[in-house]
Protein backbone atom coordinates (compact mmCIF):
# COMPACT_ATOMS: atom_id res chain seq x y z
CA UNK A 1 0.00 0.00 0.00
CA UNK A 2 2.80 2.42 0.85
CA UNK A 3 4.39 1.91 -2.55
CA UNK A 4 1.08 2.84 -4.19
CA UNK A 5 0.80 5.99 -2.08
CA UNK A 6 4.37 7.06 -2.96
CA UNK A 7 3.66 6.52 -6.66
CA UNK A 8 0.47 8.58 -6.44
CA UNK A 9 2.29 11.38 -4.61
CA UNK A 10 4.86 11.59 -7.41
CA UNK A 11 2.09 11.60 -10.02
CA UNK A 12 0.09 14.16 -8.05
CA UNK A 13 3.00 16.59 -8.04
CA UNK A 14 2.86 16.73 -11.82
CA UNK A 15 -0.81 17.70 -11.70
CA UNK A 16 -0.04 20.94 -9.87
CA UNK A 17 0.50 22.57 -13.24
CA UNK A 18 -3.15 22.23 -14.35
CA UNK A 19 -4.31 24.73 -11.70
CA UNK A 20 -4.54 28.26 -13.20
CA UNK A 21 -3.75 29.76 -9.78
CA UNK A 22 -0.19 28.45 -10.14
CA UNK A 23 0.39 30.49 -13.30
CA UNK A 24 -1.51 33.56 -12.12
CA UNK A 25 0.58 33.74 -8.94
CA UNK A 26 3.85 33.44 -10.87
CA UNK A 27 2.76 36.10 -13.36
CA UNK A 28 1.91 38.55 -10.59
CA UNK A 29 5.16 37.80 -8.74
CA UNK A 30 7.00 38.82 -11.92
CA UNK A 31 4.83 41.93 -12.14
CA UNK A 32 5.61 42.77 -8.50
CA UNK A 33 9.32 42.74 -9.24
CA UNK A 34 8.88 44.92 -12.33
CA UNK A 35 6.78 47.51 -10.47
CA UNK A 36 9.19 47.59 -7.52
CA UNK A 37 12.28 48.07 -9.69
CA UNK A 38 10.59 50.81 -11.71
CA UNK A 39 9.56 52.61 -8.51
CA UNK A 40 13.02 52.37 -6.93
CA UNK A 41 14.67 53.72 -10.07
CA UNK A 42 12.22 56.63 -10.14
CA UNK A 43 13.03 57.57 -6.54
CA UNK A 44 16.73 56.64 -6.26
CA UNK A 45 17.96 56.13 -9.86
CA UNK A 46 18.84 52.51 -9.08
CA UNK A 47 17.17 49.26 -8.02
CA UNK A 48 17.86 47.67 -4.65
CA UNK A 49 17.09 44.03 -5.46
CA UNK A 50 17.06 42.13 -8.74
CA UNK A 51 13.71 42.22 -10.55
CA UNK A 52 13.27 38.44 -10.35
CA UNK A 53 13.73 38.36 -6.58
CA UNK A 54 9.99 38.13 -5.83
CA UNK A 55 9.52 35.22 -8.24
CA UNK A 56 12.50 33.24 -6.97
CA UNK A 57 11.72 33.76 -3.29
CA UNK A 58 8.08 32.86 -3.90
CA UNK A 59 9.15 29.21 -3.63
CA UNK A 60 12.61 29.50 -2.05
CA UNK A 61 11.21 30.92 1.19
CA UNK A 62 8.46 28.31 1.48
CA UNK A 63 9.75 24.88 0.36
CA UNK A 64 10.43 23.60 3.89
CA UNK A 65 7.04 24.74 5.22
CA UNK A 66 5.36 23.24 2.15
CA UNK A 67 6.97 19.88 2.87
CA UNK A 68 5.98 19.95 6.54
CA UNK A 69 2.37 20.94 5.81
CA UNK A 70 2.09 18.24 3.13
CA UNK A 71 3.35 15.54 5.48
CA UNK A 72 0.99 16.64 8.26
CA UNK A 73 -1.96 16.97 5.87
CA UNK A 74 -1.60 13.45 4.46
CA UNK A 75 -0.64 11.87 7.80
CA UNK A 76 -3.65 13.34 9.62
CA UNK A 77 -5.87 12.57 6.65
CA UNK A 78 -7.29 16.04 6.02
CA UNK A 79 -9.76 15.35 3.22
CA UNK A 80 -10.96 18.18 1.00
CA UNK A 81 -13.44 18.14 -1.87
CA UNK A 82 -12.93 19.17 -5.47
CA UNK A 83 -15.75 21.72 -5.14
CA UNK A 84 -13.96 23.52 -2.33
CA UNK A 85 -10.55 23.34 -4.05
CA UNK A 86 -11.97 24.84 -7.26
CA UNK A 87 -13.84 27.54 -5.32
CA UNK A 88 -10.81 28.37 -3.19
CA UNK A 89 -8.57 28.58 -6.28
CA UNK A 90 -10.98 30.85 -8.17
CA UNK A 91 -11.34 33.22 -5.20
CA UNK A 92 -7.55 33.25 -4.70
CA UNK A 93 -7.06 34.15 -8.36
CA UNK A 94 -9.48 37.06 -7.99
CA UNK A 95 -7.84 38.35 -4.78
CA UNK A 96 -4.40 38.23 -6.41
CA UNK A 97 -5.62 39.78 -9.67
CA UNK A 98 -7.17 42.83 -7.99
CA UNK A 99 -3.64 43.55 -6.66
CA UNK A 100 -4.92 44.49 -3.20
CA UNK A 101 -2.74 42.14 -1.22
CA UNK A 102 -4.16 43.24 2.12
CA UNK A 103 -6.92 40.70 1.36
CA UNK A 104 -4.48 38.02 0.25
CA UNK A 105 -4.25 35.89 3.39
CA UNK A 106 -5.36 32.29 2.63
CA UNK A 107 -7.83 32.35 5.52
CA UNK A 108 -9.87 35.04 3.75
CA UNK A 109 -10.07 33.01 0.52
CA UNK A 110 -10.84 29.84 2.50
CA UNK A 111 -13.66 31.51 4.43
CA UNK A 112 -15.18 32.96 1.27
CA UNK A 113 -14.99 29.52 -0.37
CA UNK A 114 -16.98 27.92 2.49
CA UNK A 115 -19.55 30.73 2.28
CA UNK A 116 -19.83 30.22 -1.50
CA UNK A 117 -20.45 26.48 -1.04
CA UNK A 118 -23.10 27.17 1.60
CA UNK A 119 -24.84 29.67 -0.68
CA UNK A 120 -24.68 27.19 -3.53
CA UNK A 121 -26.32 24.55 -1.35
CA UNK A 122 -29.10 26.89 -0.25
CA UNK A 123 -29.83 28.33 -3.70
CA UNK A 124 -29.09 25.29 -5.82
CA UNK A 125 -26.85 27.39 -8.08
CA UNK A 126 -24.51 25.57 -10.47
CA UNK A 127 -21.71 26.73 -12.76
CA UNK A 128 -19.52 25.09 -15.36
CA UNK A 129 -15.81 25.91 -15.03
CA UNK A 130 -13.53 24.29 -17.61
CA UNK A 131 -15.89 21.31 -18.00
CA UNK A 132 -16.18 21.00 -14.22
CA UNK A 133 -19.72 21.40 -12.92
CA UNK A 134 -19.64 23.40 -9.70
CA UNK A 135 -22.43 23.19 -7.19
CA UNK A 136 -22.90 23.77 -3.50
CA UNK A 137 -21.41 21.29 -1.06
CA UNK A 138 -24.10 19.63 1.06
CA UNK A 139 -21.57 18.59 3.68
CA UNK A 140 -19.99 22.06 3.90
CA UNK A 141 -20.19 21.98 7.69
CA UNK A 142 -18.11 18.81 7.95
CA UNK A 143 -15.73 20.17 5.33
CA UNK A 144 -15.06 23.28 7.43
CA UNK A 145 -13.00 21.34 10.00
CA UNK A 146 -10.21 20.05 7.71
CA UNK A 147 -10.21 23.41 5.91
CA UNK A 148 -9.81 25.32 9.19
CA UNK A 149 -6.99 23.05 10.37
CA UNK A 150 -5.06 23.26 7.09
CA UNK A 151 -5.58 26.98 6.56
CA UNK A 152 -4.88 27.76 10.22
CA UNK A 153 -1.49 26.07 9.81
CA UNK A 154 -0.94 28.04 6.57
CA UNK A 155 -1.63 31.31 8.44
CA UNK A 156 0.97 30.34 11.05
CA UNK A 157 3.42 29.89 8.18
CA UNK A 158 2.28 33.24 6.77
CA UNK A 159 3.25 34.91 10.04
CA UNK A 160 6.65 33.19 10.06
CA UNK A 161 7.34 34.33 6.50
CA UNK A 162 6.38 37.92 7.34
CA UNK A 163 8.54 37.89 10.46
CA UNK A 164 11.58 36.50 8.64
CA UNK A 165 11.29 38.16 5.24
CA UNK A 166 9.03 41.20 5.58
CA UNK A 167 11.86 43.61 6.32
CA UNK A 168 14.16 42.07 3.70
CA UNK A 169 11.64 42.81 0.95
CA UNK A 170 10.60 46.26 2.23
CA UNK A 171 11.16 48.78 -0.55
CA UNK A 172 11.73 52.46 0.34
CA UNK A 173 9.19 54.95 -1.01
CA UNK A 174 9.71 58.71 -0.94
CA UNK A 175 6.63 60.59 0.27
CA UNK A 176 5.73 64.04 1.55
CA UNK A 177 5.08 64.35 5.26
CA UNK A 178 2.36 66.55 6.75
CA UNK A 179 4.94 69.32 7.05
CA UNK A 180 5.92 69.03 3.38
CA UNK A 181 9.24 67.32 4.09
CA UNK A 182 10.42 64.47 1.89
CA UNK A 183 10.44 61.29 3.99
CA UNK A 184 10.83 57.56 3.43
CA UNK A 185 8.19 54.91 4.01
CA UNK A 186 8.71 51.20 3.45
CA UNK A 187 6.37 48.97 1.47
CA UNK A 188 6.60 45.20 1.75
CA UNK A 189 4.49 43.55 -0.96
CA UNK A 190 5.03 39.82 -1.40
CA UNK A 191 3.58 36.67 -2.93
CA UNK A 192 4.41 33.25 -1.53
CA UNK A 193 3.10 29.87 -2.65
CA UNK A 194 2.61 26.71 -0.60
CA UNK A 195 1.83 23.77 -2.94
CA UNK A 196 0.45 21.50 -0.21
CA UNK A 197 -0.43 17.86 -0.86
CA UNK A 198 -4.02 17.12 0.21
CA UNK A 199 -6.35 14.12 0.01
CA UNK A 200 -9.49 14.25 -2.14
CA UNK A 201 -12.19 11.54 -2.15
CA UNK A 202 -12.03 9.65 -5.45
CA UNK A 203 -15.76 9.79 -6.02
CA UNK A 204 -15.68 13.59 -6.45
CA UNK A 205 -12.77 13.71 -8.90
CA UNK A 206 -14.31 14.95 -12.16
CA UNK A 207 -14.75 12.72 -15.16
CA UNK A 208 -12.74 15.06 -17.37
CA UNK A 209 -9.58 14.01 -15.46
CA UNK A 210 -9.73 10.20 -15.63
CA UNK A 211 -5.93 9.96 -15.40
CA UNK A 212 -5.86 11.62 -11.98
CA UNK A 213 -3.80 9.49 -9.54
CA UNK A 214 -5.81 7.46 -7.01
CA UNK A 215 -5.30 4.91 -4.28
CA UNK A 216 -7.71 2.81 -2.24
CA UNK A 217 -8.14 2.49 1.51
CA UNK A 218 -10.79 -0.04 2.46
CA UNK A 219 -13.73 0.39 0.14
CA UNK A 220 -13.12 4.05 -0.70
CA UNK A 221 -10.78 5.53 -3.28
CA UNK A 222 -8.82 8.74 -2.79
CA UNK A 223 -6.74 11.05 -4.92
CA UNK A 224 -3.72 13.13 -3.94
CA UNK A 225 -3.78 16.72 -5.15
CA UNK A 226 -1.23 19.50 -4.82
CA UNK A 227 -3.25 22.49 -3.67
CA UNK A 228 -1.46 25.81 -4.34
CA UNK A 229 -2.09 27.97 -1.27
CA UNK A 230 -1.10 31.52 -2.22
CA UNK A 231 -0.13 34.02 0.47
CA UNK A 232 -0.32 37.64 -0.65
CA UNK A 233 1.01 40.22 1.81
CA UNK A 234 1.12 44.01 1.83
CA UNK A 235 1.91 46.34 4.71
CA UNK A 236 3.64 49.72 4.86
CA UNK A 237 5.81 51.11 7.64
CA UNK A 238 6.74 54.74 8.20
CA UNK A 239 6.97 55.50 11.94
CA UNK A 240 8.64 52.18 12.77
CA UNK A 241 11.77 50.83 11.10
CA UNK A 242 11.17 47.69 9.00
CA UNK A 243 13.45 45.46 11.10
CA UNK A 244 11.24 46.14 14.14
CA UNK A 245 7.87 46.54 12.40
CA UNK A 246 7.46 43.39 10.32
CA UNK A 247 8.38 40.91 13.09
CA UNK A 248 5.53 42.41 15.15
CA UNK A 249 3.12 41.96 12.24
CA UNK A 250 4.34 38.41 11.69
CA UNK A 251 3.86 37.47 15.33
CA UNK A 252 0.31 38.83 15.28
CA UNK A 253 -0.51 36.89 12.09
CA UNK A 254 0.88 33.65 13.53
CA UNK A 255 -1.28 34.25 16.59
CA UNK A 256 -4.33 34.38 14.32
CA UNK A 257 -3.36 31.00 12.85
CA UNK A 258 -2.91 29.43 16.29
CA UNK A 259 -6.27 30.76 17.49
CA UNK A 260 -7.92 29.42 14.31
CA UNK A 261 -6.61 25.90 14.96
CA UNK A 262 -7.61 25.97 18.64
CA UNK A 263 -11.16 27.00 17.76
CA UNK A 264 -11.29 24.44 14.94
CA UNK A 265 -10.34 21.58 17.28
CA UNK A 266 -13.42 22.45 19.34
CA UNK A 267 -15.48 21.41 16.30
CA UNK A 268 -14.84 17.78 17.26
CA UNK A 269 -17.55 18.29 19.89
CA UNK A 270 -19.53 21.05 18.21
CA UNK A 271 -19.14 21.13 14.37
CA UNK A 272 -20.23 24.75 13.99
CA UNK A 273 -17.02 25.85 15.74
CA UNK A 274 -15.07 25.00 12.56
CA UNK A 275 -17.04 27.63 10.66
CA UNK A 276 -16.69 30.04 13.59
CA UNK A 277 -12.91 29.50 13.59
CA UNK A 278 -12.69 30.46 9.91
CA UNK A 279 -14.91 33.52 10.33
CA UNK A 280 -13.07 34.72 13.44
CA UNK A 281 -9.71 34.02 11.80
CA UNK A 282 -10.59 35.99 8.66
CA UNK A 283 -11.83 38.96 10.68
CA UNK A 284 -8.81 38.81 12.98
CA UNK A 285 -6.42 38.73 10.01
CA UNK A 286 -8.11 41.82 8.56
CA UNK A 287 -7.93 43.37 12.01
CA UNK A 288 -4.15 42.83 12.14
CA UNK A 289 -3.72 44.70 8.85
CA UNK A 290 -6.03 47.56 9.91
CA UNK A 291 -4.46 47.90 13.37
CA UNK A 292 -0.88 48.20 12.10
CA UNK A 293 -1.90 50.41 9.16
CA UNK A 294 -3.62 52.88 11.51
CA UNK A 295 -0.76 52.72 13.98
CA UNK A 296 1.75 53.67 11.31
CA UNK A 297 -0.40 56.49 9.93
CA UNK A 298 -0.84 58.16 13.34
CA UNK A 299 2.85 58.73 13.95
CA UNK A 300 5.41 60.85 12.15
CA UNK A 301 7.85 59.49 9.59
CA UNK A 302 10.97 58.15 11.22
CA UNK A 303 13.32 58.36 8.23
CA UNK A 304 13.47 62.07 7.35
CA UNK A 305 16.33 64.50 6.60
CA UNK A 306 18.32 65.42 9.71
CA UNK A 307 20.31 68.56 10.45
CA UNK A 308 22.75 66.47 12.48
CA UNK A 309 23.65 64.02 9.72
CA UNK A 310 22.59 61.96 6.70
CA UNK A 311 19.76 59.54 7.38
CA UNK A 312 20.10 56.14 5.69
CA UNK A 313 16.96 55.23 3.72
CA UNK A 314 18.34 52.12 2.03
CA UNK A 315 21.45 50.01 1.57
CA UNK A 316 22.35 48.25 -1.68
CA UNK A 317 23.24 44.56 -1.21
CA UNK A 318 26.94 43.67 -1.49
CA UNK A 319 27.89 47.37 -1.53
CA UNK A 320 30.59 48.91 0.73
CA UNK A 321 27.80 50.27 2.94
CA UNK A 322 26.38 46.75 3.29
CA UNK A 323 29.80 45.32 4.10
CA UNK A 324 30.27 48.01 6.74
CA UNK A 325 27.05 46.84 8.40
CA UNK A 326 25.16 50.10 7.88
CA UNK A 327 21.41 49.75 8.54
CA UNK A 328 18.29 51.62 7.46
CA UNK A 329 17.42 54.32 9.99
CA UNK A 330 20.98 55.00 11.14
CA UNK A 331 22.41 58.50 10.78
CA UNK A 332 25.87 59.23 9.36
CA UNK A 333 27.30 62.16 11.29
CA UNK A 334 30.89 62.36 10.03
CA UNK A 335 32.84 61.03 7.03
CA UNK A 336 36.65 61.12 7.19
CA UNK A 337 36.38 63.53 10.10
CA UNK A 338 34.10 65.94 8.23
CA UNK A 339 30.60 66.71 9.55
CA UNK A 340 27.95 66.00 6.90
CA UNK A 341 24.28 66.94 6.72
CA UNK A 342 23.25 66.04 3.16
CA UNK A 343 24.13 63.72 0.27
CA UNK A 344 26.39 66.23 -1.50
CA UNK A 345 28.52 66.79 1.62
CA UNK A 346 28.61 63.03 2.19
CA UNK A 347 30.24 62.24 -1.16
CA UNK A 348 32.50 65.27 -1.06
CA UNK A 349 33.85 64.01 2.28
CA UNK A 350 34.44 60.55 0.81
CA UNK A 351 36.86 62.11 -1.71
CA UNK A 352 39.17 63.10 1.14
CA UNK A 353 40.27 59.49 1.67
CA UNK A 354 38.24 56.97 -0.34
CA UNK A 355 40.93 54.31 0.14
CA UNK A 356 40.15 54.19 3.86
CA UNK A 357 36.71 55.77 4.19
CA UNK A 358 35.86 56.25 7.88
CA UNK A 359 32.27 56.86 9.04
CA UNK A 360 30.89 57.99 12.37
CA UNK A 361 27.36 56.59 12.64
CA UNK A 362 24.57 57.14 15.17
CA UNK A 363 22.73 53.82 15.58
CA UNK A 364 19.11 53.11 16.59
CA UNK A 365 19.99 53.25 20.28
CA UNK A 366 21.54 56.71 19.92
CA UNK A 367 25.07 55.36 20.35
CA UNK A 368 27.97 56.36 18.12
CA UNK A 369 29.88 53.64 16.30
CA UNK A 370 32.76 53.83 13.81
CA UNK A 371 32.95 52.03 10.47
CA UNK A 372 35.75 51.90 7.88
CA UNK A 373 35.95 50.41 4.38
CA UNK A 374 37.81 50.78 1.09
CA UNK A 375 35.75 52.51 -1.62
CA UNK A 376 36.59 51.46 -5.18
CA UNK A 377 35.76 53.44 -8.31
CA UNK A 378 33.39 50.77 -9.65
CA UNK A 379 31.25 50.77 -6.47
CA UNK A 380 27.78 52.21 -7.09
CA UNK A 381 27.56 55.78 -5.79
CA UNK A 382 30.98 55.04 -4.24
CA UNK A 383 29.24 53.75 -1.09
CA UNK A 384 25.91 52.05 -1.90
CA UNK A 385 23.64 54.21 0.24
CA UNK A 386 20.16 55.52 -0.51
CA UNK A 387 19.39 58.69 1.40
CA UNK A 388 16.44 61.05 1.79
CA UNK A 389 17.21 64.30 -0.01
Amino acid sequence: MWQEIIIEIVKGIGKLFINPLFYVAIAFAILLGYVRVKRERRFFRTRILWGWTETIRMFKDTWLYTLLLSILSVAIGLTLTTDWIVTFSVISVILVAVFIFQLGSPIIAASLAIIALWIGTKTGATFTILSFEWQGESNWLELALPVALLIGAAVIVEGILIRKNGALSASPILEKSDRGITAAGYLSKKLWMLPVLVVVPGNVIPDFLPYWPQFTLGNQSFGLVLLPIVIAFQQKARRTLPIYFYPKVGNAVSGVGIATIILAVSAIWLPIFAVVSLAVGALARLGVWIYFALQEKQGRYLVVPQDSGVMIAGVLPESPADKMGLIIGECIRKVNGQTVSNERELYEAIQINAAHCRLEVLDHQGEVRLRQHVIYHHDHHRLGLLVVR
